[in-house]
Parts: structure tokens; sequence; C-alpha cells
């Protein structure tokens, strides 16, 4: 078969196209293209596209594009789902790696055994802040507000399967107290005594524009949110939306998360040729 191979990858739920940067260019798609591709009844599939290369030794380059055919900085399954994937393809080490993104650069690498895991070590960051002017609704807790490579809203609320759910994500992310280009919109609640970590979450995803099943720098937001606020102590283990596990652990003094690490799926699911 002619054509452009792609490998279709998931990192908790959350689903990419990625693409070997070998073989194409961002020059190649444009937003039309990337929204087709990334369509679930036209296309392949997938809430973001990729496009992975070499950058040098030891070093891979992920350019990552949300389904609505915009840019992002940075999108930390992607991330996990790039390691093991640059690691399949022979372009770096599993062992240890630098990922290069618009967002930074960022050691990761592949965890040993069957799970199909990576692990991402994200840069130090400000803690979260209380956004001005941005209500709770009834059964929220106040919001807050920290960018972990993009920005992220995170609201505690005492029933994550409430009926609206996401249509009240979707209010927030286009708050006008967010600023013009908006935020993720995370919502965190208490996990019922058989599972385990103690929290689950859902994410209404900018650039998506509806819900995704997991957010890697979303569940980071989260994690350092819950700990700043004494809920809960590192590490955190979240339960995304998939019911599969984020591992976040992280120093946080001085108004600063430092040594920061995302841990969790990014897994091959098939591969084909567009």
């Amino acid at each position: 078969m002619r054509g452009l191979v792609f490998n279709k990858m998931s990192g908790s739920g959350n689903d990419f196209v990625i693409l070997d940067g070998r073989h194409t260019t961002a020059s190649d798609w444009t937003p039309e293209r990337i929204r087709w591709v990334c369509d679930r009844r036209q296309g392949v599939g997938a809430d973001g596209l990729v496009i992975l290369a070499p950058a040098g030794p030891g070093q891979v380059r992920m350019d990552f594009w949300n389904c609505d055919g915009s840019q992002a900085e940075m999108c930390g399954n992607a991330a996990l789902c790039s390691t093991r994937l640059a690691a399949f393809l022979e372009m770096a080490p599993a062992a240890g790696m630098n990922l290069i993104t618009k967002a930074g650069t960022f050691p990761v690498r592949c965890l040993p055994g069957p799970k199909e895991e990576a692990e991402l070590n994200l840069p130090d960051f400000d803690l979260p802040v209380r956004p001005a002017g941005l209500k709770p609704a009834a059964g929220e807790e106040p919001p807050v507000l920290v960018t972990v490579g993009v920005p992220h809203l995170i609201v505690g609320v005492d029933d994550l399967e409430r009926q609206g759910l996401m249509e009240r994500g979707k209010e927030l992310r286009f708050n006008a107290a967010l600023g013009s280009a908006g935020a993720n919109v995370n919502f965190v609640a208490r996990t019922n005594g058989a599972e385990p970590g103690g929290w689950r979450m859902r994410t209404y995803e900018r650039g998506v524009e509806g819900e995704t099943l997991a957010c890697g720098t979303g569940a980071v937001a989260v994690a350092v949110a819950l700990a700043q606020g004494g809920q809960a102590t590192m590490p955190v283990t979240l339960i995304t939306r998939s019911g599969r596990p984020l591992r976040i652990r992280a120093t946080l003094s001085g108004g600063r998360a430092s040594q920061v690490w995302l841990s969790g799926e990014g897994r091959m699911v098939f591969r084909g040729v567009l």
C-alpha cells in the first residue's frame, strides 16, 4: 500500500494519531487536514495529531495539534505516547531521552514492564492561584488556575457524575476571567471506597471542545492543587475518565512546584496507512 504510515496511540484513553517526522513535516498538515484525520467518522479518529521526529542524539521533537486543527504548546499524554513510540521507532533510547516541545524540553523515559508506560519530568511552575471574578456554582469549591505547559482551571465538585457537568466545563473554559485563550477545565472529586488513589477527575479540553478520557498536564495540575490545599499528599494517583490511573509526584515549596514527574500509559493501539 502506498501512503503515509500512522500510529494510533492511547494515553489512558486520550488518543492520538502520531506520524513519523522523517516522512512528513508540519507544512504538509493544514488545519483542515488535521481535522479530517482526527474525525471519528470520516478519518482515523483522535483527540490530537502529533509529528514526532529525531532532533539529535538522545533527542526527539514533538509537534502537537488539537483535533480542531489548533496547535498547542504541550500535551502530557501525547508526550507519554511519543516517548514510547520514539523508543519503538529507535529514534532515541528507551531508558532516557529529551522531548522537545513548544513549551520547552522535557526529560522522558519508558518504564519497564508489560504495562506500556512512560514517565515525563516537567519543569518547575508556580502553584495554583484563585482567578479574580470567578465564583463557584452550587456543589463546587472555589476554582484555582495553574499553568502546566498550558493553563488549567481546577474545580472540586461534590458529584463528578452530575448532569450538565461538561456544559459547565464549556462555560468555564470561555470565562473572561481566564483570558482570551481560555483554559482546560478539570473537575475533581473523591473516589468511592472501592477505587484506588482516592481521587477521580474529568476534563473539558480546549481545542477538543469536549470531554477527553484523560489529560496528563491536567492531572499534574489537579494533584498539585490537592496537595497545596492539604487534601492529598504526594505522590498522588488520579483515576481518569477511562478508569486508568495517572501518577504524579512533586515537591511544593516557596510558591513553586518542583521535581515534577507524571507517569502513565503510552499504548500502541494500531498502525495503518493514510
